[in-house]
């Protein structure tokens, strides 16, 4: 203790500076994120916009596309204009599109706003990585970036908490305010505490530096072996997502969380007040927010089990652990078997993310780690891509509960309004439950044993197997395996 102690020491405030402003800008990110699926399909009259689920995966998937594709161009303005002015740029436009993002409620002026967060977003996650890799040394690194994945674990757990609660009590709009105000906070710590650590100035014009990105990136992926293994992974991010892209809706539309709600105020009304809403209900943010938890509960103790495993081998477990609980699990309307699923899901997360850029590191040829590593993004950003594509047409067609429920009513003649500005999703459902002489409860379970919307959770396991078969079959024939 007393030389983790020392190590925290050796620290500059330029590191804890780095690493506060991390927290405020999770905290920001994923309080938005969290309930962003839910905040674009749910009904207008509940204060959300009321759109489709092809619309909330085309703003999701290519925008978030988008952002993981920028570092490698705003790497090189921080390079060349500096750290402290490019964060500063970063926040403004990070808290000013955030608070923008909750005035508008049409889908090009939504999307154009979420593109502004994605430009924020990609200037600030270079600048804070180099700050966090320049504060630290070969003595400091290892516990330097440990903290750092801590920070971003707890500060996204901590947003969707507190933009449930408050969405709640004060509706939709509270969201993208609190946003934007744990933005201000890391502007004032750019400004008045943020310090620019040493560095080499990047002589070359803003052109030639991506220039220079893109043929280096063009370098590494000449590489088969690692063109290969990344396009396998695009398999693992385009599940992943679904955390964030589908389950937040199924669990909308679907889940009964009553009986979660009922269960812990039986023994508890104080913490089912804190953890629930006022309708009685576990909010599907506050259910999708177990897997930072866990990460942060277990993530120490799971490591310690695989470390000793290869990357590969991790990988390949962490996958097959994923793919387990998305395709029994989540085939369920079942409150208390989808925490049992987040959980499964939890713990292959937890085992095969962090192996992921490692794995990279070990197939790289001597001193082209940092090359290689370059590449680590591209598979996130195009599973973001397909993740939007599965949580958006694909869902809507197979088990969006607004389509389905038109579906039924078109099969038995039954006529309702359309869906418009004065004819909510809340409102047709209601006439439909009246028409089918049932409630909503009913009218769910109805459409649940006649369409199996579950169905959508088996493509995405279908789509881990596929990506374990295939990781397995690269590690076996392409790479030598005894090297990673």
């Amino acid at each position: 203790m007393s030389k983790i102690g020392a190590t925290f020491k050796k620290f500059p405030r330029t590191f804890w500076i780095a690493n506060s402003m991390e927290l405020f800008e999770r905290w920001a990110w994923y309080g938005l994120f969290a309930v962003l699926a839910l905040y674009l399909t749910q009904s207008t009259d509940t204060g959300a916009l009321g759109f489709s689920q092809t619309q909330k995966g085309s703003i999701m998937g290519t925008i978030t596309f988008i952002l993981y594709l920028l570092p490698l161009f705003t790497g090189s303005l921080a390079d060349r204009f500096g750290y402290k002015k490019m964060l500063i740029i970063a926040f403004v436009i990070l808290s000013s599109a955030y608070y923008l993002m909750g005035q508008f409620r049409s889908y090009t002026a939504v999307y154009a706003t979420f593109l502004l967060v994605a430009i924020g977003a990609a200037i600030f996650k270079p600048i804070v990585s180099a700050t966090v890799a320049k504060t630290t040394d070969e003595s400091t690194s290892s516990i330097g970036f440990g903290l750092f994945y801590m920070i971003v674990n707890i500060g996204g757990f901590i947003g969707p908490v507190f933009s449930s609660k408050l969405r709640h009590i004060y509706g939709w709009h509270i969201v993208f305010l609190m946003a934007a105000s744990a933005i201000l906070v890391n502007i004032i710590l750019a400004i008045f505490f943020y310090k620019e650590p040493d560095r080499v100035k990047n002589e070359d014009s803003f052109w030639a530096s991506i220039s220079k990105s893109l043929k280096n990136i063009l370098i590494a992926l000449s590489d088969m072996k690692l063109t290969v293994f990344l396009i396998i992974m695009i398999g693992f991010w385009t599940m992943f997502n679904q955390l964030f892209y589908t389950l937040p809706n199924f669990i909308d539309q679907w889940v009964d969380t009553a009986m979660i709600y009922n269960w812990i105020h039986g023994f508890s009304p104080a913490i089912a007040s804190a953890v629930g809403t006022k309708e009685g209900i576990i909010a599907p943010e506050m259910m999708v927010n177990l897997d930072a938890g866990f990460i942060i509960l277990f993530q120490i103790i799971i490591s310690s089990l695989v470390m000793r495993l290869k990357p590969v081998n991790s990988i390949i477990t962490g996958i097959a652990v994923v793919s387990i609980g998305i395709g029994l699990a989540f085939g369920t309307n079942n409150g208390f078997y989808v925490i049992a699923a987040i959980l499964i899901f939890s713990l292959g997360e937890m085992a095969s993310s962090p192996k992921f850029t490692e794995y990279i590191g070990r197939i790289a040829p001597k001193k082209k780690e940092a090359l290689y590593m370059g590449t680590s993004f591209l598979p996130v950003a195009v599973g973001n891509y397909l993740a939007g594509v599965f949580s958006g047409p694909v869902y809507q067609s197979m088990s969006d509960k607004v389509t389905l429920l038109q579906l039924e009513m078109a099969k038995r003649g039954l006529e309702i309004p359309a869906i418009s500005k004065s004819f909510t999703q809340n409102d047709y459902f209601r006439k439909a439950a009246e028409l089918l002489h049932t409630d909503q409860h009913g009218l769910t379970q109805m459409l649940w044993n006649s369409y199996h919307p579950y169905r959508i959770w088996m493509i995405f396991s279908a789509i881990g197997v596929v990506t374990i078969i295939a990781l397995f079959l690269y590690n076996k024939f392409v790479l030598d395996n005894k090297k990673a």
